[in-house]
């Protein structure tokens, strides 16, 4: 990266906070090349978000573009993003969908994602080339996942005045999914076995990695507490197998006492989660957080729920279930965010660009280890809020997972490997966590049973297990669980873990003897809707709703068609389409339907 002109560091509107020395170097980079497209490979936490919507903010007030179009991966992240944009003063629309044509009046974009981007790609070029666009691909690495989408991004915003690029988890993938609007260049790249010749690394126009991001108390500081067990399980040759996860051997035996230890009957999980409570309860009560939550990682429904009950039986408090198909998923993401629940249960929800700066806890108890979903998933308790704070990540003490743990301060690029000249199991190197490729089935495959032990704590790369006898006696004050990040040395860390674990144990059987576990629990109840006045484009969504109703009830008492209303209405309110009609239109034409009733 080339010199850079000194940015002003000047607080976005509406953020009340600075610009962090990362974003004002980006933005200086950007200002002094003023390119078509720009690629920033930042952290999770570090505030991409802020940066690209200061950048759009300068960007629209120079009139260098007149709109600003965001693409991300989910549907909940348009909400967020939309949030955001509204505090800095820019209004763009997280409800537009392709059954609209253009851009509705009273804003300055949308946001839309990276699926509905495929569906309709020339929509979203006619879009982005009607005027001057600024297109903000946010997360692009979704665009390099071998679908549809990687074309679809490229055929609709090939011709788009400016792009900018955002990933915080470069990975490598496949020999063939290029992401498009990235710069490749030719590395030094040691191949694998059955690979040849070289490949190809993308180059970032800025990069703030996680060390810089930690040397700068961005984010915080991980501990990574990795949990062994004896994991017993029927093969599907009906010969009952044991093995220890952190000394398994083979990959597939491995895998099999990983499957077992996640399984809800046997008692890793519940060993684990009393861990993790453990952990909440001192964050909240010693650790300066007294907000501090955790979230635990499910591979499927099926899984969530279950976890759930534990969690409720462990604890005595029921969490927050959170899955992909529930269509308040980003109610409840948003209600956990702000409130006061200690423990939410995901599948898939929260694993990127999710904020939720309050969760400083996460339990990986899912089987997906894609490099891409594992920092993903680590960047939700990273963000920082204050110097004191730090994160602990409890995990299976597996080669994969402790692998990506020690490599978390690495700098990473989206690696092009060359081809294969032999197939491999290419599982490691999914750009998006799957579902096993074979269904596990009691023919096949059955958990008996797991316990769970403290393995070791993983810092800067190293296990310290805590034993051996090199460890001092602690002083009283230094023997707070997990003290202040920097009071105690690795070794310490470890050792007080340990001796925690038997205590977790004996508390684990007292529960799960006095615990009535029949029956589902009586998860966390929806709570009403909150009150959105003054986001403009919630006001233009419920206005379209309240018309649309007010349209139905006219019909039924006029026995007119809801089609013919709609013309009326039109022509007594000038306009266009509901779906596309500005915030001021819509009003007016609530107004006249009421005098219609």
């Amino acid at each position: 990266m080339g010199s850079a002109a000194r940015a002003e560091a000047v607080a976005p509107q509406g953020t009340g906070r600075p610009l962090r020395a990362w974003q004002q170097a980006a933005l200086a980079e950007y200002e002094q090349r003023s390119p078509k497209d720009f690629l920033v490979t930042a952290t999770p936490g570090a505030g991409k978000t802020t940066f690209a919507l200061t950048l759009a903010a300068r960007l629209l007030q120079r009139r260098e573009v007149a709109r600003v179009v965001v693409v991300c991966p989910t549907d909940h992240l348009r909400l967020q993003w939309a949030d955001a944009a509204d505090r800095m003063g820019i209004v763009l629309d997280p409800g537009l969908t392709n059954a609209v044509g253009p851009v509705r009046a009273g804003t300055q974009g949308y946001v839309t994602t990276y699926a509905q981007v495929a569906g309709k790609p020339m929509l979203h070029a006619a879009r982005a080339t009607t005027v001057k666009t600024l297109v903000v691909l946010d997360e692009v690495h979704h665009a390099g996942d071998g679908l549809s989408w990687g074309e679809a991004v490229e055929e609709a915003y090939g011709r788009a005045a400016r792009r900018l690029c955002l990933t915080g988890t470069p990975f490598r993938t496949k020999a063939d999914e290029r992401i498009p609007f990235v710069r490749y260049e030719e590395d030094g790249f040691e191949a694998d076995a059955g690979e040849s010749g070289a490949g190809l690394v993308s180059r970032a126009d800025y990069t703030y990695g996680y060390k810089e991001a930690l040397a700068d108390s961005v984010v915080r500081p991980v501990v990574f507490a990795a949990y062994t067990g004896t994991s017993r399980w029927r093969n599907s040759a009906g010969e009952v197998v044991a093995a220890s996860l952190s000394e398994a051997g083979t990959r597939s035996v491995e895998m099999q006492a990983w499957r077992t230890a996640l399984d809800p009957k046997g008692q890793w999980v519940p060993h684990v989660i009393a861990a993790m409570d453990d952990r909440i309860t001192h964050l909240r009560e010693e650790g300066g957080m007294p907000d501090a939550a955790g979230l635990i990682l499910a591979s499927d429904q099926d899984d969530a729920r279950a976890y759930a009950r534990i969690v409720r039986r462990v604890t005595g408090k029921a969490p927050e279930v959170i899955l992909s198909d529930d269509p308040k998923a980003s109610k409840k993401i948003e209600r956990f965010a702000t409130g006061s629940a200690r423990i939410a249960v995901c599948v898939r929800m929260i694993s990127e660009g999710v904020d939720v700066p309050r969760a400083a806890v996460l339990a990986w108890m899912t089987s997906y280890r894609t490099p891409l979903f594992f920092a993903q998933a680590v960047g939700r308790v990273v963000r920082a809020r204050a110097a004191h704070e730090s994160a602990t990540v409890f995990l299976p003490a597996v080669r994969p997972l402790l692998s990506l743990a020690a490599s978390m301060e690495e700098q990473r690029n989206h690696v092009l490997p060359p081809p294969k000249t032999v197939q491999g199991d290419e599982l490691d190197l999914e750009p998006l966590p799957a579902e096993e490729r074979e269904p596990v089935t009691a023919k096949h495959f059955e958990a008996l049973e797991a316990d769970a032990r403290f393995a070791h704590v993983l810092h800067s790369g190293t296990a310290h297990t805590g034993s051996g006898g090199a460890v001092e006696p602690l002083a009283a004050e230094e023997e707070e669980f997990l003290g202040i990040p920097g009071l105690l040395t690795p070794e310490q860390t470890a050792s007080l873990l340990a001796r925690r674990d038997d205590e977790l144990r004996l508390r684990i059987a007292q529960r799960a003897h006095a615990a009535d576990d029949t029956g589902e629990l009586p998860l966390v109840q929806d709570h009403p809707d909150e009150d959105d006045a003054g986001r403009s484009w919630r006001d233009a969504a419920e206005l379209r709703r309240e018309v649309n109703r007010l349209v139905a009830r006219v019909a039924a008492k006029t026995s007119r068609p809801h089609g013919v209303v709609h013309t009326e209405l039109r022509k007594a309110v000038p306009g266009p389409p509901s779906a596309s009609a500005s915030v001021d239109v819509l009003r007016a034409r609530r107004e006249r339907l009421r005098t219609m009733l």
